[in-house]
């Protein structure tokens, strides 16, 4: 029996990281109903992904060399179907997916894209460039989007987000069969219906991953974005260290308290851009029913879902001064809570030389 490749290469945003950590807690579960999610030294296909896209990623690019052959040959070594998973494999080119798809020549290899309204992917991907020390506004950000070339993409956005590319890149000899679209829920879905579409697809019963993953992506509001935003600006060319940011920032401040906090005001679309999400979304959903590959769940799922009629909108690049000054405050004091247990004289001179004074 021919051997099943499984490769899920996004989309950002859609779900991927509570697919992947539910798939790594639940490993041996799932290998043991014949489903293999590979194993690497760092225990995602990050690297891996990293190394076949070549793309520099805040340094990591030398440290990724040579985990996609890695991965290729770990894969070689397992028998029965495997699963690859991590959604910036999303952006590969042409020649890089004909890379990925030659390592596998032999085994039925299926593609998988998990995808997700353009109305919450938009905020969605400017926040998660704020995370990454970005500092650029929402407002230069949707000019780029709205202005963006959506085929043969330059711009990040479209080249990870934009589906008829990516399902072309990724299709291309593969049978509409093997190419499947997981639409995720709405907010008000069922809970666990974005794992049971998904392990429908790679063919395991869902109650096998009974280990259920607390790993969501961290939403920021507006107040919350700002307040990030803002002190990116402030610490820009400090020489604060990848490893110190990610600690402090992105796990200790924005993960541990502002992704957690209750009340923050959304980002939202503007009034003006929901007739251009209304549209890309109808060409998309044209393009997929037109290429007949196989979809998981609803397309209507992929339709932007408007605020009510009582919605008033507020601009994230002008948030409450009151909820920023808030935001802050419970930033500052989640780093110092973290810093605190091994605070030292050292510590304050590092403190000293990254923040000045």
């Amino acid at each position: 029996m021919t051997r099943r490749v499984f490769l899920h290469i996004g989309t950002p945003k859609s779900g991927t990281s509570y697919l992947q950590d539910r798939f790594a807690l639940n490993r041996d579960a799932i290998a043991k109903a014949g489903l293999t999610y590979l194993p690497t030294r760092t225990g995602d296909h990050f690297e891996a992904a990293l190394d076949l896209i070549e793309e520099r990623w805040a340094g990591q690019r030398d440290v990724a060399r040579g985990q996609w052959a890695a991965l290729v040959a770990e894969a070689k070594r397992t028998s029965g179907d495997v699963l690859i998973s991590h959604e910036i494999l999303a952006a590969a080119s042409t020649d890089q997916v004909a890379k990925a798809m030659a390592a596998f020549a032999g085994d039925e290899v299926h593609v998988i894209l998990t995808a997700r309204d353009l109305a919450r992917q938009i905020p969605a991907e400017w926040q998660e460039l704020i995370k990454h020390r970005s500092r650029k506004t929402f407002k230069k950000f949707m000019m780029e989007v709205v202005q963006g070339r959506r085929t043969s993409p330059t711009l990040w956005f479209w080249r990870v987000q934009s589906l008829p590319d990516i399902l072309t890149r990724w299709g291309n000899g593969l049978a509409p069969e093997r190419i499947h679209v997981v639409t995720v829920p709405p907010k008000s879905g069922p809970p666990g219906e974005l794992w049971k579409r998904f392990t429908s697809v790679v063919g395991i019963a869902p109650e096998v991953g009974a280990v259920e993953s607390t790993n969501f992506n961290a939403s920021l509001g507006i107040a919350e974005a700002a307040t990030i935003r803002r002190l990116n600006k402030l610490i820009a060319g400090k020489g604060v260290p990848r490893a110190v940011y990610i600690d402090l920032i992105r796990e200790t401040t924005i993960r541990g308290v502002l992704g957690q906090r209750k009340g923050s005001i959304p980002v939202v679309l503007p009034q003006g851009r929901w007739k251009f999400a209304n549209r890309v979304t109808d060409e998309w959903l044209d393009w997929i029913q037109g290429a007949g590959v196989d979809v998981v769940g609803d397309l209507a799922d992929l339709t932007p879902v408007h605020p009510g009629p009582d919605h008033v909108w507020i601009h994230p690049d002008e948030p409450p001064a009151e909820e920023v000054a808030d935001a802050a405050l419970a930033a500052l004091a989640a780093v110092v809570t973290h810093v605190a247990p091994t605070h030292s004289s050292p510590a304050r001179r590092l403190a000293k030389r990254f923040l000045g004074g």
